[in-house]
């Protein structure tokens, strides 16, 4: 088997753990195996030491019954492994066909959330795992496999918006109805950020790194949003300290100005 390129990752120890879940996974999968790839905040540019390893693991056709077993026993080892990056394991494992593009159909998938003690399970890939696919397909970092681009159908500018109307419609207002959620700073802070995250998208039709979409935001959005968003960049360092109510209620406040956005893209779009 090839080994990882030493630049994969800017961690040696981020490389080695990918190498031996390269070296496992392909050993389950054998000739079901597709590709290997890295999405998310190292395919952004924003990696840091709060990130996750998102990863997406691509297959012939839907994982079978004892695929899945050998997988799953496979991830709760690593979860247990004695590093910290073990636990920030992000991922999908993905047939081609689903991959390619969205099909309800077609659309359950097992998925590994970072966290200790989480385990591997089947989850529904919803619409709004487009901005995933987008992702990898035009930033994507490429482990062994085709290049994702001819893996992946072309995803256009409102393909993306339509995505973040739906995370705003389902995830946000899901936090709306229930502040409880966001009461540590670590989801507090992810919240803040992604927000930002889904009005650059509704405004430019692209993927930015949390980074650059708090930026753009600071500069853009009013001038009472920009401490609330330095804090939550801060706060992403501190997720299990809890969250001022003050930073609660604002976060609440931006997510009913983000839907007020969303209301104004679609009627927008629907009257041209």
């Amino acid at each position: 088997m090839e080994n990882l390129s030493e630049n994969i990752t800017p961690s040696p120890e981020i490389n080695a753990l990918l190498q031996e879940l390269l070296k496992d996974v392909r050993g389950i999968l054998g000739s079901h195996f597709v590709g290997m790839y890295l999405e998310g905040s190292l395919a952004n540019g924003d990696f840091d030491q709060d990130s996750d390893i998102d990863f997406v693991v691509v297959v012939d056709d839907e994982v079978s019954e004892s695929l899945f077993s050998s997988l799953y026993a496979m991830h709760e080892r690593f979860n247990l492994m004695d590093t910290q990056w073990s636990t920030n394991l992000e991922g999908s494992y993905i047939s081609q066909r689903a991959l390619r593009h969205h099909d309800s159909r077609h659309a359950n998938h097992p998925n590994m959330e970072r966290g200790f003690g989480e385990r591997l399970k089947m989850v529904y890939h919803d619409e709004t795992w487009i901005i995933h696919r987008y992702i990898l397909r035009e930033r994507g970092i490429t482990i062994t496999g085709p290049a994702p681009k001819t893996l992946i159908d072309p995803i256009s500018p409102n393909e993306l918006r339509q995505a973040m109307l739906s995370t705003l419609h389902g995830w946000a207002t899901q936090i709306l109805n229930n502040p409880n959620e966001i009461t540590h700073r670590g989801y507090q802070s992810l919240t803040v950020l992604s927000l930002c995250r889904i009005l650059y998208t509704l405004q430019f039709g692209d993927i930015v790194s949390k980074a650059k979409a708090a930026t753009w935001a600071k500069e853009i959005l009013d001038e009472k949003w920009k401490k609330l968003i330095d804090e939550a960049w801060i706060g992403r360092h501190n997720p299990q300290l809890l969250a001022s109510a003050d930073d609660v209620n604002q976060t609440l406040g931006l997510i009913r100005y983000a839907l007020e956005r969303g209301e104004e893209f679609k009627m927008s779009s629907s009257a041209h």
